[in-house]
């Protein structure tokens, strides 16, 4: 496997820190901290430069907060200026990590994303009549550091850039246990999380000759053509993520059952020949519209904003066949004037 060097430089060049903190800034602009770094952007990626070239650039603390949709999750929030370094060091690793990734890996990628996941999905519905519906327990904070070093190591020679990379891996999460964890809000880690299930794909589709196999993130859907061979898989995954990634499966996730009963997937409900929305997913966007309407008439928001937003909820659940059922709600809305 070729080891990839000569990395940093690109990285810590005063153009890549100059794009990395445009992306940083998107849909940002008007928070006070990125303002402010706007408002001094030359020297502030300056002394950032200096800071990374120097050997002294540290991380500063997380501020950490928590979501409870689509599921309670802390979210960790990197400082702007952290930011700004791992959208530069990101801007590197993306071709290095993207080269090693199977076709049907479908989280946080270009040209991928949640609906297409779905419509593969849909896809091996039509071909196989069994699935195998697994995810990993805690994904996030169980991911083994010395083990993800490890996988960096394989694929960088680059000591300047994994000494950076070892910091933000290591940098402390609260309640993490030692030597366990990634951040759910970084954006490092979203590409580390793909790397360390990479392997796992690998392995279903290399070692075992899986044909159809769908993974998000840490939700895999496995399909062929006998239940007995995903029992067999099952095992065998099983068995992989606890020696060789120090992580377990969800017990109650993992179930072998007929497309026909349709597949829980990504807040979707597949069916060979149909797509659903899932019941909280659909409570939660009748929930979003209700409240957003509520904005409105209190004129919190303006009808640009309240159609926008609207539009950017019904673009997800337009995917799937619900038709009748949006036509309920924004009947319903009609009737509230």
């Amino acid at each position: 496997m070729k080891r990839h060097g000569h990395l940093f430089e690109h990285m810590a060049a005063f153009d890549t820190l100059l794009l990395a903190a445009h992306r940083a800034m998107r849909g940002k602009r008007d928070r006070l901290s990125v303002a402010q770094f706007e408002f001094h952007l030359e020297p502030e990626l300056l002394r950032l430069q200096d800071e990374l070239w120097s050997g002294g650039y540290r991380m500063r603390p997380y501020r950490t907060f928590r979501i409870y949709e689509p599921k309670p999750r802390q979210i960790c929030a990197a400082d702007f200026r952290d930011r700004v370094v791992q959208h530069a060091i990101c801007h590197v690793l993306d071709p290095i990590i993207e080269r090693g990734l199977i076709h049907d890996t479908y989280a946080c990628r270009r040209g991928k994303g949640t609906h297409a996941a779905v419509r593969r999905a849909q896809q091996f519905a039509r071909r196989f009549p069994y699935v195998l519906t697994a995810d990993i327990q805690a994904y996030f904070p169980s991911i083994d550091h010395a083990i993800l070093k490890a996988l960096l190591r394989r694929k960088l020679k680059d000591t300047q850039l994994l000494a950076l990379l070892d910091q933000i891996i290591e940098h402390p999460l609260p309640d993490a246990l030692l030597g366990k964890g990634l951040p759910i809000g970084n954006l490092t880690s979203q590409y580390f999380a793909n790397l360390y299930l990479g392997e796992l794909d690998h392995f279903l589709k290399d070692r075992l000759r899986v044909k159809g196999y769908v993974r998000y993130m840490d939700d895999m859907l496995v399909f062929a053509a006998d239940k007995v061979v995903l029992h067999e898989l099952h095992a065998a995954l099983r068995t992989f993520v606890r020696e060789r990634l120090c992580l377990e499966l969800k017990a109650r996730a993992s179930r072998v059952l007929p497309v026909s009963q349709g597949i829980p997937f990504l807040g979707f409900r597949i069916f060979p020949a149909l797509l659903r929305v899932q019941r909280n997913r659909w409570v939660q966007f009748r929930r979003k519209v209700r409240k957003r309407e509520w904005q409105y008439a209190q004129g919190v928001i303006d009808e640009a904003e309240l159609a926008q937003c609207v539009a950017s909820m019904i673009g997800h659940v337009v995917h799937a066949d619900t038709l009748a059922a949006r036509r309920h709600v924004f009947g319903a809305s009609l009737a509230l004037g």
